[in-house]
């Protein structure tokens, strides 16, 4: 069909760092936002824990600065991290103003409200604001009511971005984006959609492995888009696992938020003796590395399935106050959290590498911007701090805004983009080839390219990886488009991507840990990858 809207911004992604991006941006522009599923349906819905920030008068920035760059195993850019926490107060003030519930203490001797504050692994204070044990949900169905609501936004639902759209500038001969090329999931064809800003707000690639927390799009699609158009990208190799997600068969991607470790809970063997304290004299409050590694540890010492975690010692109302959703969802599993341990294995979770960006969101390409977990910022450098990645999406989302207010100039008129050719494809009758792909890929990341690796088992990996990513152009070329096709496409040039990225990094450091190179090097770099002309 062929269709082409126009706007002046696109924001592709639907999670916290593209919904407050549009608000942001929607008092001078009109904005149109794209969502691969359902608006609610991402990883920002999906988040328990909540937003660092210093709060408590006890804490303070420095602090925050201090505990980042030591979760970050030395790979955080410094100044990144200090204008992050600078500004996480005023973002979640504006957060607060925009109408999200966060759980508050007995109000102050003056009256003045106080909220509650947790802590979790890394952090030397409690300073993690949230709701209940269901942060997300409170932070994406707010926003997404805001967005709903506002005139100048429009909405796609059901949307995938296949590729942007670029062109030459006149002036320096340079790059310039000017839109996308778009899968209409409801209708089954692809339109065009001009934008004189575009931002990539599309989340993380932790559906690359076969075990993850996230939901099912986070298939690494704006990375993947971004490389193809020639954007740089960075520390791929750092890919989060987080220590406890649920190990049930019919838990799915269940997590269990950090805050259960940050109010008391135990990490147990399967005879109910703890391990933590013989990995690090933080415990169960060590970052998220060291306790991933550690149960991963444990669990192949022992040839257990899984390990347990242990918060039946806190009084019953306590757990349900502090998480009903996690009392009520394992309970309907037949696992009474008030009384007995909760069966954990470790799960793809973040990856805290991708597109490299500048302060205010900007990619090496001219009017593309990203945000949130599709980004490279240096704020997490080796291995993100709990609850510094939803504080990441509020304030790049701030920042890229006051960017592009100062540059966009709406008065430009519309480009005719170059309609999608369908001509020389056909409907796929060999869909089964896909699903075998997609299978082959999570399993040999999760067991070549996971909590710990080799140099052999990168080696095989990226063969296999090689091997894949022919045969899906091939399939590309010839069929039409699908939404698994797509997912597919993406996931493997992530997947490339991650193991060179891993490849190239000679020590352990952080979420990256090699039997071959168990050290850490002297100087502490940044692994850089950039597209061939």
């Amino acid at each position: 069909m062929n269709q082409q809207h126009n706007c002046d911004v696109l924001i592709i992604g639907s999670g916290a760092a593209g919904l407050s991006l549009a608000l942001h941006l929607a008092k001078n522009a009109d904005v149109l936002i794209l969502s691969k599923d359902q608006i609610n349906e991402g990883s920002t819905f999906y988040a328990q824990g909540g937003i660092a920030a210093v709060f408590d008068e006890n804490d303070s920035i420095a602090s925050h600065v201090a505990d980042t760059l030591i979760a970050g195993a030395g790979l955080c850019d410094e100044a990144i991290v200090q204008h992050t926490a600078e500004n996480a107060k005023n973002c979640l003030e504006w957060l607060i103003d925009k109408g999200v519930d966060f759980d508050q203490d007995v109000p102050a001797a003056n009256g003045d409200i106080r909220y509650h504050l947790t802590r979790e692994g890394g952090h030397s204070h409690r300073r993690i604001l949230h709701s209940a044990d269901a942060t997300g949900q409170a932070i994406q169905t707010t926003l997404a009511s805001q967005v709903k609501n506002h005139p100048r936004i429009r909405i796609f639902e059901r949307y995938n971005a296949i590729d942007l759209v670029y062109q030459k500038n006149k002036v320096n001969a340079e790059r310039e984006c000017i839109g996308a090329y778009v899968w209409n999931r409801n209708d089954e064809h692809v339109e065009r959609i001009f934008a004189h800003k575009t931002i990539l707000a599309t989340g993380g690639a932790s559906k690359v492995y076969q075990y993850t927390s996230n939901p099912d799009v986070a298939s690494g699609d704006g990375i993947a888009m971004a490389w193809r158009a020639g954007c740089r990208v960075a520390n791929m190799e750092f890919n989060q696992f987080h220590p406890t997600c649920l190990f049930h068969p019919e838990a799915g991607t269940f997590l269990l938020t950090e805050a259960l470790r940050g109010e008391g809970a135990l990490l147990l063997r399967p005879d109910g003796s703890r391990f933590m304290p013989s990995f690090d004299e933080r415990a169960e409050l060590a970052p998220r590395d060291i306790v991933a590694r550690a149960i991963d540890f444990e669990m192949k010492r022992l040839g257990a399935d899984c390990m347990y975690l242990d918060i039946s010692h806190k009084s019953s109302d306590f757990i349900k106050q502090h998480f009903p959703t996690i009392y009520e969802r394992t309970l309907a599993l037949g696992i009474d959290i008030t009384k007995q341990p909760m069966p954990v294995v470790p799960a793809a979770h973040y990856t805290c590498g991708g597109v490299m960006i500048n302060q205010q969101g900007q990619t090496d390409i001219e009017n593309l911007y990203a945000i949130g977990e599709v980004a490279y910022t240096g704020l997490h450098g080796a291995n993100r701090m709990a609850s510094n990645s939803l504080l990441e999406c509020l304030v790049f989302a701030r920042a890229a805004a006051i960017d592009i207010e100062q540059k966009i100039d709406i008065s430009k008129p519309c480009i005719t983009l170059p309609a999608w050719d369908e001509s020389r494809v056909t409907d796929s009758d060999e869909e089964v080839v896909i699903q075998h792909n997609w299978h082959e890929l999570r399993l040999f990341m999760w067991d070549y390219v996971g909590i710990v690796r080799t140099t052999k088992r990168l080696e095989r990996a990226l063969h296999r990886v090689e091997l894949l990513q022919s045969e899906i152009e091939e399939y590309y070329r010839h069929f039409r488009v699908s939404n698994n096709l797509l997912e597919l496409r993406n996931l493997v040039q992530v997947a490339e991507l991650i193991i060179r990225s891993a490849l190239d990094r000679k020590e352990s450091r952080g979420l990256h840990y090699t039997l071959d190179f168990p050290d850490l090097l002297t100087e502490a770099k940044i692994t850089i990858l950039k597209p061939v002309e």
